[in-house]
């Protein structure tokens, strides 16, 4: 198993091993990481005492904190973060405040495909100004990164938009690249990326978690990420675990990504809610617990007082591909999002794209009565960003009490959704940037009224070809 220790928590003697071993890797390689295959890490990848993987997440709130990870080699004994309000000249440096990280050592010794020691360092920063834009930059005192942005999120319900990916998982340097490098170049004003799980193919290899960082480049540390855990982020260790089917989150998870503690007792950091500005963020785990979950989403979700409610997990409560199927989501989670009236549903894990509505219950209806009223209930999207491609399921919707009103199929996608005041603006774009399906949902003192932009015959992209990667 991996082992997380705090540098402090060492004894002289282990420090002095741990201090060899760095040394001894960095004579042999050149400072270069070698894989157990013999070939030499690709420089993007390789460990450093210079700071690489930087993401922004957040663990408490948007408006006043801002929360921030990194990685380097072992060397480095204390690690720091600084920031400061940003101006439009260099002045604002002298004037930053320095805040030092809390470090956590990863040993995956024992962990194949990740057979490394490194630290993880992170930092909160609290007590900062609403709706303002901060510069910030993380090393050792010595060694820097380059300064990047973040802007804070405001107290009042301003306009805001945000990215959603679905499945980034394969060929994710080479191919997944391109969806996120034009996701920011169609919204550069986005305020956030949501990942729908599955980030990477194999959970505990460090080499996939370095092509999903190099990919995004400086887009994860100028953006925040809200990543949802998929059945990709979850992996046996060993050969016995995989025998047993014993499964792990990913190692590298909790060390990279600062997340909220505020979900079911277990599951913190993988089940969570934010409140950004006028709409509640809850991201859910489908791989465990599902029960529990159901008992805190119903929690979470009384208690929410946001106008507009978006909730995010991995597996499809209405699937779209092949033989699957998710019984026990829409028994369990279905009913708590029906009753609170959750407005939108994001996920991924079917590698196809599907959109479509739930209905809404006319309150006259008689005991028994199916009547559907003219507004819409919840919308649930399937989406996938990444190359790995399945056929749409010949069946479509058909035996779900929903309706489906957009597919596609071999089609890297990124989705767009804004929200202001009562209207939320849903467009979803191909991996060139072309507008795929586009919709709005427009809030009045009954429900959401649903508005399709796209034509009915608008032209559905079907399967050709695919990246048969498994």
């Amino acid at each position: 198993m991996p082992i997380f220790l705090r540098p402090r928590g060492l004894r002289l003697a282990d420090k002095f091993a741990l201090g060899l071993v760095a040394l001894s890797l960095f004579v042999l390689t050149g400072g270069s990481l070698l894989l157990s295959s013999g070939v030499l890490e690709p420089a993007w990848n390789r460990l450093s005492p210079q700071p690489d993987r930087i993401v922004l997440t957040w663990s408490g709130d948007p408006a006043t904190t801002q929360s921030v990870t990194w990685r380097t080699d072992i060397t480095v004994s204390e690690a720091v973060a600084q920031y400061a309000i940003a101006e439009a000249g260099p002045d604002f440096r002298n004037r930053a405040r320095t805040v030092r990280a809390t470090s956590e050592l990863f040993d995956g010794s024992r962990v194949p495909q990740s057979e490394y020691l490194a630290k993880f360092h992170s930092v909160t920063f609290t007590d900062l100004v609403p709706d303002t834009t901060y510069a910030y930059r993380v090393g050792d005192g010595a060694r820097w990164s380059e300064w990047f942005h973040f802007r804070t999120a405001s107290l009042e319900a301003k306009p805001f938009s945000f990215i959603y990916f679905g499945d980034a998982q394969n060929d994710i340097l080479s191919l997944w690249s391109r969806t996120i490098r034009s996701s920011y170049a169609a919204a550069p004003d986005a305020r956030f990326m949501i990942h729908a799980g599955d980030l990477i193919n194999t959970a505990h290899d460090d080499k996939q978690w370095g092509e999903w960082f190099e990919a995004g480049g400086w887009i994860h540390p100028m953006l925040p990420s809200v990543p949802a855990t998929g059945n990709h982020e979850y992996r046996a260790i060993t050969t016995a675990e995989e025998e047993a089917g014993i499964r792990h989150l990913s190692v590298f998870w909790k060390p990279q990504f600062t997340l909220p503690m505020n979900g079911p007792k277990g599951l913190e950091e993988s089940a969570y809610y934010i409140d950004y500005q006028s709409a509640r963020i809850v991201v859910l785990n489908s791989n465990v617990e599902r029960q529990a979950q159901a008992e805190w989403l119903d929690e979470v979700l009384t208690a929410n007082t946001q106008p507009w409610t978006v909730v995010v997990f991995h597996h499809p409560g209405f699937s779209t591909a092949g033989s699957r199927d998710n019984p026990e989501i829409r028994a369990l989670w279905k009913p708590v999002l029906d009753k609170h009236g959750v407005d939108l549903v994001l996920q991924g894990h079917d590698h196809t794209y599907a959109r479509g509505r739930t209905f809404l219950q006319e309150a006259n209806a008689g005991v028994g009565a199916n009547a559907r009223d003219p507004r819409t209930g919840t919308v649930y999207v399937v989406s996938v960003s990444g190359p790995k491609m399945y056929e749409f399921k010949p069946e479509q919707w058909g035996q779900y009490d929903a309706a489906l009103d957009r597919r596609a199929e071999n089609t890297q996608l990124f989705q767009v959704i804004r929200i202001d005041g009562d209207k939320l603006e849903y467009r979803a774009h191909t991996a060139l940037g072309q507008l795929y399906d586009s919709f709005d949902l427009v809030r009045d003192n009954v429900g959401n009224r649903f508005i399709e932009h796209m034509p009915s015959d608008a032209e559905i992209r079907a399967f050709a070809d695919t990246l048969q990667s498994r």
